[in-house]
């Protein structure tokens, strides 16, 4: 591969996707015509494969495209750790290892996100000063979007994690999706001090004790996520993966119940019919296809986790954000903030807060 444009690359895993390798491919395509890649994009995957959809698709002297060959694949029923020492030439672990050895910037896969976690995990290392790594969601509020970690990478966090939460949701606000300053804040059962937990207490006098490095508004309630009051919503692991699956759910099941009532009568299908502009832009609005992905963060590299089910417009987006976080050199940024906020807490975090 060309040595020209190798750190902006983004390593493209086109094996995970439940939507096959072409869709993967086709999303590839999307995201160099608009003009969201840096660089070049290295798809991923068995060779003998993706020739014959880079072909089919008339992409196969494409000069931004380039194919790096992976001879198996890790299923989503593959146990994460097993699936790591099984399957060692796997297009998700590939795709990984060219981010750890500079020759990308980033990497985008849809595949097993237990096998990515752990694979991103063991191969970039968390960045220096961070103990635990954080998965990020990234989600649709009243007026912008939100970042909401951890939602699942660690259940159980102690309050220096929480701390680091903040701080690479601060920074991914910034340099990926273009926050300028985005407001931080801890996830709790009440705004009033002392409501929360051991941990909640700890992690908020922590979090305080930062001054202007971040804008930490404080402690925030669950009825405050939607409605453009925070950029950055930190938790632990246990408690932002199952705020995440419910509203996963409630939303299907609002969308079933929608469509069940409408149906029932021919009056409210012409009301529906006289409503389809609205319906459709409050659909895009909301749709997870824009947002770009789950980011891995708090490692030496920029990985993105986007759904099993994404589409080309999914996959456009996840490389849009990889490629903004290139872009604006989140790595380097983040190392920096984690730095200074060590520092400046080094004597509570010595004592254990």
């Amino acid at each position: 591969m060309e040595e020209k444009n190798s750190t902006k690359a983004i390593a493209v895993d086109a094996m995970g996707s439940d939507m096959g390798p072409a869709e993967v491919v086709a999303g590839v395509a999307m995201a160099i015509e608009k003009g969201w890649a840096p660089g070049n994009i290295v798809v991923v995957g068995k060779e003998e494969v993706l020739e014959g959809v880079l072909e089919e698709q008339g992409l196969s002297s494409h000069p931004r495209i380039e194919l790096f060959a992976a001879s198996e694949v890790i299923a989503m029923q593959d146990k994460p750790i097993q699936s790591l020492r099984s399957k060692k030439d796997a297009s998700l672990v590939r795709a990984v290892e060219l981010v750890k050895l500079g020759t990308c910037g980033a990497a985008v896969s849809c595949g097993n996100t237990g096998s990515l976690m752990a694979c991103a995990t063991l191969k970039l290392r968390p960045v220096e000063g961070v103990s635990k790594p954080a998965l990020a969601s990234v989600w649709p509020s009243l007026e912008n979007r939100f970042v909401v970690l951890d939602v699942g990478a660690n259940p159980q966090c102690r309050p220096e994690n929480l701390l680091h939460y903040a701080i690479l949701g601060h920074q991914y606000a910034q340099d990926a999706l273009d926050i300028s300053k985005p407001r931080i804040g801890l996830l709790s059962i009440g705004t009033e001090e002392g409501k929360g937990t051991d941990l909640t207490d700890q992690a908020h006098n922590l979090l305080k004790g930062l001054g202007d490095q971040i804008n930490y508004i404080g402690l925030i309630e669950g009825f405050q996520l939607f409605n453009n009051e925070v950029d950055v919503v930190v938790t632990d692991g246990f408690t932002g993966n199952v705020i995440l699956k419910t509203c996963e759910s409630l939303w299907k099941m609002l969308k079933g119940l929608v469509t069940e009532e409408v149906r029932k009568s021919p009056i409210r299908m012409a009301g529906a019919l006289l409503m389809k502009g609205g319906l459709k832009a409050a659909k895009n609005r909301l749709d997870p296809k824009k947002h770009g992905g789950a980011p891995l963060l708090g490692l030496r590299g920029t990985v993105l986790k986007a759904h099993g089910s994404s589409d080309r417009e999914a996959i456009a987006n996840a490389i849009r954000i990889a490629g903004t976080a290139i872009e604006h050199d989140l790595g380097a940024h983040t190392l920096a903030a984690i730095s200074n906020a060590n520092e400046t807490l080094k004597d509570q975090l010595a004592s254990g807060n």
